[in-house]
């Protein structure tokens, strides 16, 4: 799987609330933020058991009820569309 080009990229995060482009251009990342530390581990745990399924995991670090979650295709590079996938799944549980 490649990489996305840029154009690419930035017209699927349209779509894509609270997503960015990291600094250096070769990743997404957003910060969840939960009422707790429950509610940020419940959501974490959602995204692994997908994450696992998918055989793509997330760059990510979790202080009390704030969740920032970075995603790469390491193998390509940069952002493809499982990193899209998954950046959508996130996205789905907290609407």
């Amino acid at each position: 799987m490649d990489a996305l080009p840029t154009d690419v990229l930035d017209q699927q995060l349209g779509s894509l609330t609270g997503w960015a482009v990291t600094g250096d251009g070769d990743a997404i990342e957003r910060v969840f933020e939960f009422g707790d530390f429950v509610h940020a581990f419940a959501f974490m745990t959602s995204v692994a058991l997908r994450a696992e399924k998918m055989d793509h995991h997330p760059d990510w670090s979790n202080v009390y009820g704030t969740v920032h979650i970075t995603l790469q295709s390491h193998d390509a590079g940069g952002v493809t569309d499982r990193d899209l996938e998954l950046a959508r799944f996130c996205n789905g549980l907290v609407r």
